[in-house]
């Protein structure tokens, strides 16, 4: 009996090894027809086999038998392929190209369309962000991560927080938006980063230019859109795993995502967590104010930090209805660079070179708390869109207590506490009335409660509720021209609660005696805000060349620091005070693209004038109060304009140069800073890239080497007390590829990085530390592993 177990035990053991002798793996490559641009999701289907194509465009189906097999080839607005393939030991790679179509279908017509022909027929200068350009360009935040795009930049605070620019516009005149949902923080602050897990992330779009009709006040200057990612294909399961290390600040993270769907029901999750130290910069010595830091071995001191995301969704879907709710949590610790937060390190006793992994005084610790449901429902002709969100950012700066002025040594460490509740909810129809119009209504409306702690006061507790209402009207006079008009109304209350110093300061009466009184820095008050927007634009498609022209009206409502801050930045050294007379900003702006594709290249420029009625900016006055300088809140007109070029070809197949440009000019017309530019102006920039595809090496799988060269010119344009930055040139360089780890897993993922390779030392404007003359960080060396499982 036993010999006869042995006996199949050896005869199964065979035949396995000669059927793995006979199979092989068929490798595709699937193009767009017209443009032969790869195409990402297209199905593979034959007989008890299944691939799909990956953001480059290829699918591996692997152990197959020697023969003859008919697959199917589909993808959402291409006409399905049926194609034969025949498996031998010497197959070439499978090229397959599908055709752009349109199906009629009696009354009904059913028009598939990609994301970039949505894109190309929309008014509005807009860029898709990528999974895959997330991956390949991944920096230390999401926003450094998508400042290869031209027209955006970063307010960066220390190694792993940055800030958006659009433009040369930030802090609340950029709506982030994440699945469907406002991200409400402490983006007022120059030194409050964005509370978003980069990882996970498949889709982003970025819209430059004015975009209140639809998100409303705050997107004034642009809009970064996290959009929900696609729901996982019918009974699934797959997930991935990121590894990270860092040499500059010695970083190590990794994040883990699984994803798993039956027929109907899906649920997604992620866990990341990152732990870096001080990082370097090229220099051992900073100059701020005639006082030199010297820095240990480069180390920018009490740089260090540590992130733990967390994030859970679970959703359904069926024909007519989806539904998915979000449940994340972003908590994050971070050392202030020890000489940026007042100059209380001159005493200090603490050893800020003892580690440079420890976080010292002052440090911030900030916890961002987010329930998201987004729900679909299509009926008939229309498609109703609900989203609501919950979320909680709760922010603590926490420095060496010191007495100043009048207040006393306080007794703890937490200088500022920041508690923000934000209660939204957004409602939008789309619907087709006929076959030439798509009308879009909808409702936005949120509700903020602030609360504040800690013994340093700079803004006021503060309640606000926003509610806007809109309307616009897509019309195809044909398929390749198309009009967009809408407008929108919103309404808005402020309301400020009153706040008493609780030390004493003495003050002098008007009969020349002396009072000791608590100083009352807000009052309970009352602000009413309203504002029309509106759009209008166009979008032609002639042959390979797009054109798009938009004029569009937005508005801002003042924020709670614009209106009612009174108290000491010690951030920026600075005395802030607010204005409650301040009106709601008001914005005019043009926005023109013109692209054009070639067989093998594309080009692109995209120009814009921009005027406000009434920017709000933070002006320096010849007053002090306490040795420091005031600065007060107030309004001017200004005049912006500017734009970016973009343009890439391909050479000899497997080498892509890039090239990308753009400049912004500020001027500020009236107001006590008439003919200055604007703080924090972006430089004219210039980004070439060069990047390279390798064939297969040995174990490793699709090489590629990418060069990008940053120049950047002078800014000599500022605003005092800003100081002028040189301009530089600066060198990256990665190489990207995969090796198959196991026979039947898919490939790891290898991307290394080399930022910064001469470690050169310069400035970068838009960067918070450049105002105490700490320059970019040096030279880093990256690298990241992934595992898809």
């Amino acid at each position: 009996m036993m010999l006869k177990a042995v006996s199949i035990w050896l005869f199964l053991s065979f035949s396995t090894i000669i059927i793995a002798q006979n199979t092989y793996s068929i490798k595709g490559l699937v193009l767009n027809s017209k443009t032969l641009q790869p195409l990402k999701g297209v199905n593979i289907i034959g007989e008890n086999m299944y691939s799909i194509t990956s953001s480059t465009g290829t699918f591996t189906i692997k152990n197959v038998l020697e023969g003859t097999y008919t697959f199917k080839i589909s993808h959402l607005g291409f006409a399905t392929k049926n194609l034969t393939i025949t498996v031998t030991a010497n197959m070439n790679l499978v090229k397959v190209l599908l055709d752009e179509s349109t199906t009629s279908l009696d009354e009904i017509e059913v028009t598939g369309k990609t994301k970039k022909r949505i894109v190309k027929e929309t008014p509005i200068v807009t860029e898709l962000v990528s999974k895959e350009f997330l991956e390949t360009n991944r920096e230390n935040s999401l926003m450094q991560t998508l400042s290869k795009i031209p027209g955006v930049s970063t307010i960066k605070i220390g190694s792993g927080q940055s800030k958006p620019v659009i433009r040369g516009l930030g802090f609340n005149r950029v709506v982030v938006v994440q699945n469907g949902v406002k991200h409400e923080a402490q983006q007022w602050g120059n030194d409050h980063g964005l509370e978003i897990d980069q990882y996970g992330i498949e889709n982003i779009k970025i819209i430059k230019g004015a975009a209140s009709l639809v998100y409303g006040s705050d997107a004034i200057a642009g809009v970064v859109d996290i959009e929900p990612n696609k729901i996982p294909l019918e009974n699934s399961f797959n997930g991935e795993v990121n590894l990270l290390a860092e040499s500059n600040n010695d970083l190590l993270g990794v994040s883990v995502g699984l994803q798993k769907r039956n027929k109907k029901w899906f649920y997604r999750t992620r866990l990341t967590y990152r732990d870096y130290g001080d990082y370097k910069v090229p220099t051992d010595k900073i100059n701020y104010e005639n006082y030199i830091f010297e820095l240990h071995d480069n180390n920018l001191r009490n740089t260090a930090g540590r992130e733990a995301n967390a994030n859970f969704s679970i959703g359904y879907t069926s024909n007519n209805i989806t539904s998915e709710t979000f449940i994340s949590n972003v908590y994050a610790k971070n050392g202030f660079f020890a000489n940026a937060h007042g100059l209380e390190v001159r005493v200090s006793e603490i050893d800020y070179d003892a580690s440079n992994r420890d976080i010292d005084l002052p440090y911030h610790k900030v916890n961002h708390f987010k329930v998201i449901n987004n729900t679909s429902i299509d009926f008939d002709k229309h498609t109703i869109l609900i989203d609501i969100g919950y979320q909680n950012n709760n922010r603590e700066e926490h420095t060496e207590p010191t007495s100043h002025g009048y207040m006393p040594k306080p007794d703890n460490t937490k200088e500022r506490e920041f508690i923000k509740n934000t209660y939204s909810l957004n409602i939008k129809d789309t619907f087709k009335p006929n076959k030439k119009h798509t009308v879009v209504a909808g409702i936005n409306t949120e509700y903020q409660n602030n609360n504040i702690g800690g013994w340093g006061f700079l803004i006021p507790e503060y309640n606000r509720f926003t509610i806007g209402t809109f309307v616009f009207d897509t019309f195809k006079i044909n398929s390749d021209f198309h009009l967009l008009a809408g407008a929108r109304y919103d309404f808005g209350i402020l309301e400020t609660k009153s706040y008493f110093d609780w030390f004493q300061s003495t003050v002098d009466n008007t009969d020349g005696s002396t009072s000791n009184i608590y100083l009352q820095r807000a009052q309970n008050k009352t602000l009413n805000f309203g504002s029309l927007s509106a759009s209008l634009g166009l979008s032609y498609i002639h042959n390979n060349t797009t054109y798009k022209a938009n004029f569009g009206k937005s508005f801002r409502m003042p924020l709670a620091n614009e209106l009612a801050s009174d108290g000491v930045n010690y951030h920026m050294y600075r005395y802030e005070k607010g204005n409650l007379d301040l009106d709601p900003e008001e914005s005019y702006q043009l926005d023109i693209d013109v692209s054009h594709r070639f067989k093998n290249s594309s080009v692109g420029i995209s120009p814009f004038v921009n005027f406000f009625e009434n920017y709000i900016y933070l002006n320096p006055t010849s007053n002090y109060y306490e040795t420091q300088q005031i600065y007060e809140y107030t309004q001017a007109k200004v005049l912006r304009f500017g734009g970016e070029f973009r343009a890439s070809t391909t050479l000899f197949e497997n080498l892509k140069l890039n090239a990308a440009a753009e400049y912004v000019y500020s001027r500020q017309t009236s107001g006590p800073k008439k003919d200055f530019t604007l703080p924090f102006s972006p430089p004219f920039s210039t980004l070439l890239s060069a990047n390279y595809q390798f064939k297969d090496f040995r174990i490793l799988k699709s090489p590629q080497f990418t060069v990008d060269y940053r120049i950047t010119a002078d800014q000599n344009e500022i605003v005092p007390p800003e100081q002028t930055t040189e301009g530089y040139h600066v060198l990256n360089m990665s190489f990207l590829t995969s090796i198959s780890t196991f026979k039947n897993s898919k490939p790891l993922q290898i991307r290394l990085k080399f930022n910064n390779v001469f470690n050169t030392e310069y400035y970068n404007h838009t960067s918070f530390y450049r105002l105490i003359d700490v320059p970019e960080a040096g030279r880093n060396i990256s690298i990241a592993l992934t595992q898809t499982l």
